[in-house]
């Protein structure tokens, strides 16, 4: 082909295929792959490192010239595929991922051949950003009137949720005048996500603005110490602005008490924030909606559908009960971004409820996977995981090697192996043995934590695929495990 510049007559290049014929036969095999891929999920490790060999394969230069797209996908299977996060596998309980859905994959696929970006316009993928918006207010007990954006996940909706909360309560106007030396305070436990304290750094306000309220025993936010905290911070001259509650924290999934919290941010005149990147979709289980009760009475509430709506990653959304409120806080209309009276700019511009000028369409995995299975399936699916936690746990209770470490609220479990008496530093050192070693087996994959001072092993069972035969499976695991590093240790 004639490499000559198009600017001096030569050959016009595009990045289209030369024989779509050849494309189509290797998409069928990519999406068949696929497919085998999903189904047998099962049937490989949960995790798996990958070889140092392999590994140098990411540190190739810059590719210079074409290669054969098949070659490129053989490479692709073997590296990506093969060693991937895990996320999707029935026995990966780490941290708190959703586990994603062939037909939200369809629909990010779709999504990326479309090709729209969604920061606003008269078309298709904007209308149906809104409507999945929509859905989630209507699953979380939102009025009709309010407003909300998709983001790309809870850290980015925290941030907005808190960001109009600081807009509405500083008694300035901050966008023109800056948070200047305005000591606007925000309340949240001593659990809460650290995207918190990145937004309010984020706001020029410093980490000290972030008030950290101890727990009770069930690690719910102590109630009488925030109105506490509020009361002796106005008294000092600062300015209570935010309280943020968490619908399920991190750690152990503890929900706050909602309904208290709205009455105290009602009466004390604060924003109330809901965090419920882990469990505000509790509100669609029928058998654990009421955990969640109030959470409707929020100002603003944070949700990941990458969750507990099980698409592909990456989806959060934001809602904001004030939709003046939230639309004053971002948007601005430079002079080529003007509405139209027609046209493809007659439409709202979405661009103005958040950070992100360019925007991914992120509706249609969110849109697909609803259409096809119903909300009713997606709230007996919580419920589902909430019952394997408690399921879990029972299985702790029984077993006299093992001990949890804090109640189950809902769906997350944190327990540890104990082997007579142990100081505490041979006690986090067998269990992390033990985590490490489930992972290098590649029989489950979970995490550690430390909550009131005690290290343990956490799962966080927010995955489709898992069965109770997994956690039965798991368990026996861990006893065999402990035993044998005890064992080892004593030989030593």
């Amino acid at each position: 082909m004639d490499k000559q510049s198009a600017t001096t007559g030569g050959v016009e290049e595009t990045l289209d295929p030369e024989d779509w014929g050849e494309l189509r036969a290797l998409s069928h095999r990519i999406v068949d792959d696929a497919i085998d891929y999903l189904s047998r999920v099962r049937e490989r490790p949960a995790w798996r490192n990958m070889p140092e060999p392999m590994r140098e394969s990411f540190t190739a230069p810059l590719p210079r010239t074409a290669r054969p797209l098949e070659e490129i996908y053989a490479q692709v299977a073997e590296t990506v595929l093969g060693y991937p996060m895990g996320n999707i596998h029935p026995r990966f309980w780490a941290w708190y991922m959703g586990s994603g859905n062939f037909t939200g994959a369809l629909g990010e696929f779709l999504a990326a051949i479309q090709g729209s970006n969604v920061g606003g316009g008269n078309h298709a993928a904007a209308l149906m950003d809104q409507q999945v918006v929509s859905w989630c207010k209507e699953m979380l007990g939102f009025p009709a009137s309010a407003s909300g954006t998709l983001v790309s996940g809870g850290s980015v909706a925290n941030i907005i949720g808190l960001n109009v909360a600081r807009n509405v309560k500083a008694g300035i106007d901050v966008r023109e005048h800056g948070i200047g030396g305005q000591p606007l305070c925000f309340y949240g436990s001593d659990q809460i996500h650290s995207c918190h304290r990145k937004a309010v750094e984020l706001f020029g306000l410093g980490d000290r603005a972030l008030r950290r309220i101890a727990t009770n025993g069930e690690l719910r936010i102590d109630i009488a110490a925030l109105r506490h905290a509020i009361a002796s911070d106005r008294a000092s001259g600062r300015l209570p602005a935010c309280i943020i509650a968490n619908a399920g924290t991190v750690n152990t999934g503890a929900i706050d008490d909602l309904e208290a919290l709205a009455d105290l941010a009602a009466e004390q005149d604060l924003w109330l924030h809901v965090d419920g990147c882990i469990g505000a979709l509790i509100r669609i289980a029928p058998e654990n909606a009421w955990r969640v009760s109030g959470i409707e009475k929020a100002d603003s509430i944070a949700l990941d559908p990458h969750k507990w709506l099980h698409a592909p990653f990456e989806a959060g959304c934001v809602l904001v009960r004030d939709a003046a409120a939230h639309r004053g806080t971002f948007a601005v209309t430079p002079e080529y971004l003007e509405t139209m009276v027609r046209g493809l700019a007659s439409a709202p511009w979405l661009y103005d409820y958040g950070l992100q000028t360019s925007r991914g369409f992120r509706a249609l995995k969110i849109w697909m996977s609803l259409m096809e299975h119903g909300v009713e399936k997606f709230g007996r699916l919580v419920d589902q995981n909430i019952a394997q936690g408690h399921y879990l746990s029972r299985l702790i209770e029984a077993e006299p090697q093992l001990e949890l470490v804090a109640p189950t609220n809902i769906n997350i479990v944190c327990f540890r192996f104990r082997s007579g008496e142990m100081p505490a530093g041979r006690l986090k050192a067998l269990n992390t043995e033990i985590m490490l070693r489930l992972q290098d087996d590649g029989t489950a994959v979970i995490s550690d934590t430390t909550v009131h001072g005690q290290h343990c092993l956490r799962v966080a069972i927010n995955n489709h695929r898992t069965q109770r035969k997994d956690l039965e499976l798991f368990l026996a695991e861990v006893v065999r495990l402990g035993q044998e590093i005890v064992a080892e240790g004593d030989a030593a």
